[in-house]
């Protein structure tokens, strides 16, 4: 996770961080005098797959470096098992590896699933390597595609969407690890995982909440944070503020975009009752761009004027995709959150200032809409940006979308998902997971029904997976697991956070609705300032 402001910088997409959930709760240690020899165990092939080859290798531990553009790496992990079995479906001509990490000594019982980032279906060694040191068996697959950027595989020789691997990525290969990964902890261990646990964020998160839409029994608990839920949505959605910027022909710089970002925090700070560094509700953040006209803007060395242009493009940024006739299309860039991971721009060689867009949005329009990987995104019209959107819903919803709001089966089999996510979240708008979770309390009749498995929580002045090291940390694994195995629901979710000025801050973040509230009294960094009220009360 320290790795994510370099990685970002470079510009690999959604998620680009390695995802390391911990967990402090009571381990379940298994002891046994000698450690479970490391063979190939017999896997049966989950419906509609066939097994290709199974393999089981001894690894020393030590520090396990990740692979693909993400890297990573993860410290005084232990000796353990690796057991990778490829599956095919029969005329697809896949082959999709599923890696399963058993420690050596000292398993607490438990089973942990690991998701992937932007286009990777899986876990690149580092998230794998710090489950096994916290004593979990760990799996996840790659569904027969490749790294986070990798989109070699999205059409086929004849032009069209591969359908197979498509589906892979999007559902079925998930399902699929969860089966052979806990065959392969029974066969290795011969007892099977106590408790099982499923772990991601952004696509990570995607997949854990389809987890609970179509495989309701899969897994005992799902911690899926800043999900890409809405996927055919949202993906279009965030292409929006490059659109913006090629239609009204202006490109605010870096300085230009943090100046409208600075001002408006500056000016909702104190919505929670004290001046501290965090807007607690950007979506009650009414800030207006145009405030900021004629502002002079020092960029490294110098100055510079925002423009009534500028601050429309900002504020069409944050308002969020719309239809030429007004229609609201998908929830704009939070106002707090970094607007250059979206409004990025650039100066080509002949000193044109050209937009450089977000690249997981960008495949998605060129070879998923458009298949064709050269189509020009500079030339997307207002009009052609909303057909772009209909035809994504149109087309990829029932595939991808991961947007069904009954989690009955879910709540019936007793699961658990807890969601956190930040607030200022500059690539997935924290406003569609809010949207979701209405929808489920629509379909379940009510929060009590909904609340007693599913909770969601936001984090202010966070970015994108940022409570994993890059924004602060939380320990939602650990919430989880008490809640699972112990029964003690978080009322809270206890994080630290970095304020704009930087400085660390604990807060207890509030199941949604609710929010944090400032007492009146006490230090502003401590959690025991602040209590969680009703959205009518703040």
């Amino acid at each position: 996770m320290k790795r994510v402001l370099t990685v970002l910088a470079a510009g690999v997409p959604l998620a680009a961080a390695v995802y390391l959930p911990t967990a402090s709760a009571e381990p379940q240690t298994t002891t046994t005098s000698t450690p479970p020899a490391c063979t190939a165990p017999s896997v049966k092939a989950p419906a509609g797959t066939e097994v290709e080859s199974v393999t089981a290798v001894r690894q020393a531990g030590g520090t396990i470096h990740g692979s693909g553009i993400l890297g990573g790496d993860v410290s005084g992990v232990p000796a353990f098992c690796q057991v990778t079995v490829t599956l095919t479906h029969p005329g697809d001509g896949d082959h999709a590896k599923v890696q399963t990490w058993l420690p050596e000594t000292g398993w607490n019982g438990r089973f942990q699933a690991l998701g992937g980032s932007a286009y990777g279906a899986g876990d690149n060694g580092v998230g794998l390597g710090t489950a096994v040191k916290n004593g979990y068996a760990a799996t996840t697959t790659d569904a027969g595609i490749g790294d986070v950027l990798d989109t070699s595989w999205v059409l086929n020789s004849k032009g069209q969407v591969n359908s197979a691997l498509l589906k892979n990525f999007a559902s079925r290969s998930q399902h699929e690890a969860a089966v052979v990964g806990k065959a392969v902890v029974d066969g290795v261990y011969d007892r099977r995982a106590a408790f099982s646990y499923f772990t991601g964020c952004s696509t990570g998160g995607r997949e854990g909440y389809m987890e609970a839409q179509r495989y309701p029994d899969d897994y005992d608990g799902i911690l899926a944070d800043a999900p890409a839920i809405n996927w055919d949505e949202f993906e279009v959605a965030t292409l929006w503020p490059q659109v913006v910027m090629n239609n009204e022909k202006t490109y605010p710089t870096g300085c230009e975009l943090n100046a409208f970002t600075d001002a408006a925090v500056k000016a909702c700070d104190k919505l929670d009752g004290v001046k501290d560094g965090l807007v607690n509700d950007a979506s009650r953040c009414d800030f207006d761009p145009r405030r900021l006209i004629g502002t002079k803007v020092d960029c490294n060395g110098e100055e510079l004027t925002i423009t009534a242009a500028d601050a429309a493009v900002v504020r069409k940024i944050w308002d969020g995709p719309r239809t030429t006739s007004g229609e609201k299309l998908w929830a704009g860039v939070p106002v707090g959150a970094d607007l250059k991971g979206l409004a990025n721009s650039e100066r080509d060689t002949d000193g044109i200032v050209k937009g450089k867009p977000f690249q997981v949005p960008a495949l998605w329009v060129q070879l998923f809409l458009k298949k064709d990987p050269s189509f020009d995104l500079t030339k997307i019209t207002y009009s052609d940006f909303t057909k772009l959107f209909k035809q994504s819903e149109a087309e990829y919803d029932k595939v991808i979308g991961t947007d069904d709001p009954d989690l009955s089966d879910f709540r019936k089999s007793g699961g658990k998902l807890l969601t956190w996510q930040g607030d200022t979240d500059e690539y997935i708008p924290a406003q569609g997971t809010v949207q979701y979770h209405k929808q489920v309390e629509r379909e379940l009749g009510g929060s009590k029904r909904v609340d007693d498995f599913y909770r969601l929580f936001l984090a202010p002045n966070t970015s994108h997976c940022g409570l994993n090291g890059k924004d602060g940390s939380t320990d939602g694994l650990a919430a989880l697991t008490a809640w699972v195995e112990h029964g003690k629901a978080p009322e809270t979710l206890p994080a630290t956070l970095i304020n704009t000025n930087g400085e660390q801050v604990d807060r207890d973040l509030c199941a949604y609705p609710a929010v944090s509230r400032y007492n009146g009294h006490g230090d502003p960094s401590l959690a025991s300032s602040f209590r969680c009220v009703s959205p009518s009360r703040h």
